[in-house]
């Protein structure tokens, strides 16, 4: 594919998700996953194992980045590093967000001692 024109009504239409994702997926290959991602009143989120981009694309919420809530708004730009805990409170009813997964998935491994803890991304 050299070229892609999708509409976000486009987009939503192609919904429900699939069975075991929150998202509908738009475009899967090996470089990148784009979706379209409209939770109903919550998001069970959890963090996932690729760096991630968020667009939003209509409504309003908050973004919770594991620390600070920030409010977002239709072209807000939102990165979110791979394992990082995150999720959207207090969604309008028409809200939805662009998702683009991207890099090479990625564990987490944590390293406990009896002195010491430590945490490394390893690439799979």
């Amino acid at each position: 594919m050299k070229t892609a024109v999708l509409s976000l009504a486009d987009a939503l239409a192609k919904g429900p998700p699939p069975a075991g994702n929150l998202a509908i997926p738009i475009l899967v290959n090996e470089d990148v996953e784009i979706e379209i991602y409209a939770p109903p009143g919550t998001d069970p989120q959890t963090p996932h194992d690729r760096d991630e981009v968020y667009i939003v694309a209509r409504g309003t919420a908050k973004f919770f980045d594991g620390a600070k809530r920030h409010p977002v708004s239709p072209g807000a730009y939102i990165f979110v590093a791979a394992h990082q805990e995150h999720r959207f409170e207090e969604l309008s009813n028409d809200f939805a967000v662009w998702v683009f997964f991207y890099g090479k998935p990625s564990i987490q491994v944590s390293l406990t001692s009896s002195e010491s803890s430590a945490s490394t991304r390893l690439a799979r």
